[in-house]
């Protein structure tokens, strides 16, 4: 082994991830460090210390699998996730199980050796699937903010879509992946508001500000496409009242887009359809045309 005199900074960050991992896949006895070496083969008991700087960094990823007994369920191994570097995978009498992700195995003290009773392990495979399915949905919400009622949808699509992909693998006679339960998604959408990643308020502001900037919008459609994703009126009208956009601005925009498109009295049908008052789109189109506008009853 290579003995390292001294440790630089690189050398010291690189020694803290691995007594993380320590934490993560188990104690110095239980786990082969990731660039550490062979930590596991050099005769130490479970209670010895290792000397970290007496370990060479050039090693691989390599985990000490616990032997189970016959008919019991022990966690015998633990691994980083392939795709996922935030996941961990969970190995149960040898063979994978399921997998959390860090926070979950630190939180539910998941670690090598642990004996497991059958309801422990499906609380653990339900953590995995709320794990897996709530990163999931945070990436989604963190793309742009979105409603609570829109989240809820998209939480039902993933759920049909799991069903339709189990229906597929039977038919291939492969084993299904587990179903994305109603209270799975119940729980991640309340951790999501809970943690402020949904919030009605902050997504009808930024819906308001946002939609259809350079276009032009009314307020009557921004409204009715608010409430279509679920957000409360009272929200709507406070995001409304908050924002510079006016009347007037927005009209505008509209006829600049459409003028070439429409004669005076198309404009005028395509404006009130667009939510606009009748006032407001006629004088927009009697300022924008020369031509003679006829008076219509709405």
């Amino acid at each position: 082994m290579l003995k390292i005199e001294s440790i630089n900074e690189e050398d010291k960050a690189q020694l803290a991830r691995e007594r993380e991992a320590e934490l993560i896949y188990g104690s110095s006895a239980d786990v082969m460090p990731s660039e550490l070496g062979d930590a596991s083969e050099d005769g130490k008991s479970a209670d010895d210390d290792v000397d970290l700087t007496e370990l060479d960094l050039e090693g691989a990823n390599e985990y000490l699998q616990i032997q189970a007994d016959p008919g019991e369920d022990i966690i015998t191994k633990l691994t980083p996730g392939v795709h996922d570097s935030n996941r961990v995978n969970v190995f149960i009498n040898g063979r994978f199980s399921f997998s959390l992700d860090v926070a979950q195995v630190i939180d539910l003290e998941v670690k090598v050796g642990l004996k497991v009773s059958p309801v422990r392990l499906r609380e653990l495979k339900e953590a995995s699937e709320f794990g897996k399915l709530y990163q999931r949905t945070l990436e989604w919400c963190m793309t742009r903010p979105r409603s609570i009622l829109e989240t809820k949808m998209y939480l039902r699509r993933r759920q049909y879509r799991r069903q339709l992909f189990n229906k597929k693998r039977l038919e291939e006679e492969k084993r299904p992946l587990a179903e994305i339960g109603e209270q799975t998604a119940q729980l991640v959408l309340q951790r999501l508001i809970e943690k402020h990643f949904l919030d009605d308020e902050i997504f009808a502001k930024y819906y308001v500000e946002n939609r259809y900037l350079r276009k032009g919008i009314s307020e009557r459609r921004l409204s009715a496409e608010l409430m279509q994703k679920g957000v409360d009126k009272n929200i709507i009208s406070q995001a409304l009242a908050a924002s510079p956009r006016t009347e007037e601005e927005e009209i505008s925009k509209v006829v600049m887009k459409k003028r070439q498109k429409y004669n005076d009295k198309g404009l005028l049908q395509y404006l009130l359809r667009q939510g606009f008052s009748y006032q407001a789109a006629k004088a927009a189109v009697e300022e924008s045309s020369t031509e003679t506008l006829y008076k219509y009853d709405y």
